[in-house]
C-alpha cells in the first residue's frame, strides 16, 4: 500500500514554497523560477481561470510549447478543481478539432506558435475562450494574454477547497495508432504513485536537475520530468526545443543538470554524435532514463561503454498507466530487460483466458495499481475491454524472470502468425539493429493472397551508407530459423515515427497496401 503525502499537485507547490522558498525551481535560458515565485504565479492564473467561468470538472485544453506557461497551467487547472488536457502539438487543424470536442473543453490555453492550426477552434469546437501564452495581436473579448494575468486578477483569495486523491487531474490522449485517439483519465493518485515510485528507484534528490527537452504533452515528460522532480523538491531545466541538440548538451553543462530523460532515438544519435571531451570531462548527469520504445541491446551496451560516468535506465510504461509500469534498477540493469515493477504495481502474464502463465513463458502483460487509469472518457465499453477486475490489459506481450524482470517481446497487435507459427518482430528487429549501417528497423506482417501473413522489414540506414538487400538476407540467414526470414525488405529514407521516436508501423502497412512499396 503506498503512503501519499499529497492530496494533489498544488500541495506540492504550496510545500515547496513554504520550506523553501527561494530555491530555483525552473531554469529557462537566463529565467529563474524560485518555488515562491512558481506558486504566486499559479495562484494568479488559477484565480483568473475561476473569473473566466471555468469550474471544478471543467476540461481545459492545452496546445502549448515547453515553457514555464505549461507548468503555471498546469498546477492551476488543477488546483481549482478543473481537468487539464494537454494535447500532442504536432497535430493538425482537424485532429485538434476532435480532442478538443471529445473533451468538451470549455477554455483552450495555447502558444502563438500553433495560431495557424488552433485559430479556428472558437467556432468549430466547445472552447469558448483562448489564453494565449505569448505575444498574440488578435486579443478580444474571447482571446486573452497569459501575460496580462497579474493586471487583471486578485490572487489573495484561494479557493474553497483543493482537490482529492482521487479526482480526476488529467485527460491524456493516446497516440491512436490503430485509429481515433482515445483519453486516458488520469486521478492525482494515478499520476502521484508514479511520483512515489520514482523517488525510490531513481533516488531523486532536492540536488537533482531534471533536464526537460522533450514535449511537455507526452505523459512519459509530464510525469517523469515535470511532476516528479518537483514533487521530490528538485529543479527542472527547460528547453524549448531539442534543435539545435548542441544546445540541450550546452544547457546540460552549464545549469549542472543531473537526470537526463530522452528515448531511443536521441539515445542512437548521441552515440553517433562527436561530442565534445570537456562535456563528457564536466557533466554531472548521473542518470540517463530511456522510455517510449525500447532500446536495442547494441546501442545499451555502446553507451554504458561512452558514459561509463552514468547509469542509463531503461523502463517501461503508457499513458493508461500515468505512464510509468516497470525500470531497471540503480543497482541493477539487465539487458533488453524494462525491469521489474515499480513499488506498489503488480505485473503479470497471462494468456487469452487472463490465466497467470509460468515464469518465462511469453503472454499478454497486465497490470495493477495506483497507476491504473480510472478510464476511457466517453467509452466505457473500450474501457470494460481494458481493464478487468482491476487488471489493465496492455496489449503489450512479455515474460518475466524469476527475479521479476520484465522482457518486452512485441506489441500484441504485431505479432505475426505464420503458417500457424507465432513470430515476434522485434526479435527480427533486434539482429537488423546490429547489422552495420542500420539506422532503425521496423518488421510488420503483411496478408497475402493465402490469408497467410507474410514477414516484411523496412530498415532505415545511417547517413552516407548504402544497405544491400541480398547482403541483409545472408547475414539475417545465419542468426534466425527460415520460417522467421523477411519475404521482403524494403530499404527507406526513413522510417515514419511519432513525438516519442516511436514506429508507427499502421504507416507502413497503410504504404504497402497502397502498392507505394510494389517492386
Amino acid at each position: 500500500m503506498l503512503e501519499y503525502k499529497y492530496q494533489n499537485f498544488y500541495e506540492i507547490i504550496q510545500n515547496n514554497a513554504k520550506i523553501n522558498p527561494k530555491k530555483i525551481a525552473i531554469f529557462l535560458d537566463d529565467k529563474k523560477i524560485s518555488n515562491l515565485k512558481l506558486k504566486q504565479d499559479i495562484d494568479t492564473f488559477a484565480r483568473f481561470l475561476e473569473f473566466s467561468g471555468i469550474k471544478k470538472g471543467d476540461r481545459v485544453a492545452m496546445i502549448i510549447g515547453n515553457s514555464i506557461e505549461f507548468i503555471v497551467s498546469f498546477f492551476a487547472i488543477t488546483k481549482i478543481g478543473a481537468v487539464a488536457v494537454p494535447i500532442n502539438n504536432f497535430l493538425k487543424k482537424g485532429e485538434f478539432e476532435f480532442i478538443v470536442n471529445d473533451c468538451e473543453a470549455k477554455l483552450l490555453i495555447c502558444s502563438p506558435s500553433f495560431a495557424k492550426e488552433t485559430k479556428n477552434l472558437l467556432e468549430t469546437t466547445t472552447i469558448q475562450k483562448v489564453v494565449w501564452t505569448d505575444k498574440y495581436d488578435d486579443l478580444d473579448e474571447n482571446n486573452y494574454s497569459f501575460a496580462e494575468m497579474d493586471a487583471t486578477v486578485d490572487n489573495e483569495e484561494e479557493s474553497e477547497k483543493l482537490p482529492t486523491l482521487d479526482e480526476l487531474a488529467c485527460v491524456i490522449y493516446t497516440s491512436g495508432t490503430t485509429g481515433r485517439p482515445k483519453g486516458a483519465m488520469l486521478s492525482f493518485r494515478n499520476i502521484l504513485s508514479n511520483c512515489v515510485g520514482a523517488v525510490e528507484v531513481y533516488g531523486v534528490k532536492q540536488s537533482d536537475r531534471f533536464i526537460v527537452f522533450l514535449p511537455m504533452f507526452h505523459s512519459f515528460t509530464l510525469s517523469t520530468s515535470v511532476l516528479l522532480p518537483l514533487y521530490a523538491g528538485a529543479s527542472i531545466v527547460i528547453v524549448k526545443s531539442i534543435f539545435p541538440f548542441a544546445n540541450v548538451l550546452k544547457q546540460v553543462l552549464l545549469k549542472r543538470v543531473t537526470v537526463f530523460l530522452g528515448v531511443p532515438t536521441l539515445y542512437n544519435a548521441l552515440l553517433k554524435a562527436k561530442i565534445p571531451w570537456y562535456f563528457m570531462f564536466f557533466h554531472k548527469v548521473r542518470l540517463f532514463i530511456s522510455g517510449g520504445a525500447p532500446l536495442s541491446e547494441a546501442s545499451l551496451d555502446e553507451f554504458n561503454k561512452k558514459f561509463k560516468k552514468s547509469t542509463l535506465i531503461e523502463g517501461y510504461g503508457l499513458s493508461e498507466c500515468s505512464p510509468v509500469v516497470a525500470a531497471n534498477r540503480l543497482e541493477k540493469q539487465k539487458p533488453l530487460s524494462v525491469g521489474p515493477a515499480f513499488p506498489g504495481y503488480v505485473v503479470k502474464i497471462v494468456n487469452e483466458e487472463m490465466v497467470e502463465l509460468s515464469r518465462e513463458d511469453i503472454g499478454e502483460i497486465i497490470v495493477k495499481g495506483d497507476n491504473v487509469m480510472k478510464g476511457y472518457l466517453n467509452h466505457p465499453d473500450a474501457t470494460d475491454e481494458a481493464i478487468v477486475n482491476g487488471w489493465l490489459k496492455t496489449g503489450d506481450l512479455g515474460k518475466i524472470d524469476d527475479e521479476g524482470y520484465i522482457y518486452i517481446v512485441d506489441r500484441k497487435k504485431d505479432l505475426i502468425i505464420s503458417k500457424g507459427i507465432n513470430i515476434y518482430p522485434r526479435e527480427i528487429e533486434e539482429w537488423l539493429a546490429k547489422f552495420e549501417g542500420v539506422e532503425s528497423a521496423a518488421v510488420v506482417g503483411i496478408k497475402n493472397e493465402e490469408n497467410d501473413e507474410d514477414v516484411v522489414a523496412f530498415i532505415e540506414p545511417k547517413e552516407d551508407v548504402v544497405l544491400r538487400e541480398l547482403e541483409i538476407k545472408k547475414y539475417l540467414k545465419a542468426h534466425l530459423a527460415n520460417f522467421k526470414l523477411p519475404k521482403s525488405i524494403y530499404i527507406v529514407e526513413e522510417l515514419p515515427k511519432n513525438a516519442t521516436g516511436k514506429v508507427l508501423k499502421r504507416v507502413l502497412k497503410e504504404q504497402i497496401a497502397k502498392g507505394d512499396f510494389s517492386r
